[in-house]
């Protein structure tokens, strides 16, 4: 039934519209904007300056910011092969944020399993509330 067109015109591929020539985007294929806001958000040109910010100010002792980076641009995360540019700056967000809840997690579970027993006597230099106590900052002793 597909017969060309005698004047050199490709038959229709949109079954939905017979009239028109576009073809339809199944709706799995990769997102169109690299940012959770959609048509809102950002374009991909001022999303690759914003995931750069975010990736290198991440260094500066504000790991929020990468993970800001990772939920902001999470179709970028998510689909690597749409915009490569951006997934580059997230993914590196992405390992440092872990790296980083890691690091403070392990630091903060060392105190409060290990405590006294784990540093003997020099818990008591450790521990703030005792710092406070030897400065004189509290009011209480």
């Amino acid at each position: 039934m597909e017969a060309s067109l005698g004047n050199g015109e490709m038959p229709n591929q949109n079954p939905i519209n017979p009239r028109s020539n576009v073809t339809l985007v199944p709706s799995s294929s990769s997102p169109v904007w690299p940012t959770i806001d959609g048509p809102l958000g950002l374009s991909e040109e001022d999303s690759v300056s914003y995931a750069r910010r975010f990736y290198k100010f991440g260094f500066a002792l504000l790991p929020w910011l990468w993970a800001l980076n990772c939920f902001y641009f999470w179709p970028a995360l998510r689909h690597s092969r749409s915009f490569p540019r951006i997934h580059h700056y997230v993914l590196r967000s992405a390992v440092g944020l872990t790296v980083f809840t890691v690091l403070l997690a392990s630091w903060a579970f060392t105190f409060v399993i290990g405590g006294e027993r784990l540093f003997g006597h020099v818990w008591d230099q450790l521990v703030m509330y005792n710092l406070a106590d030897r400065l004189g900052l509290t009011g209480w002793s």
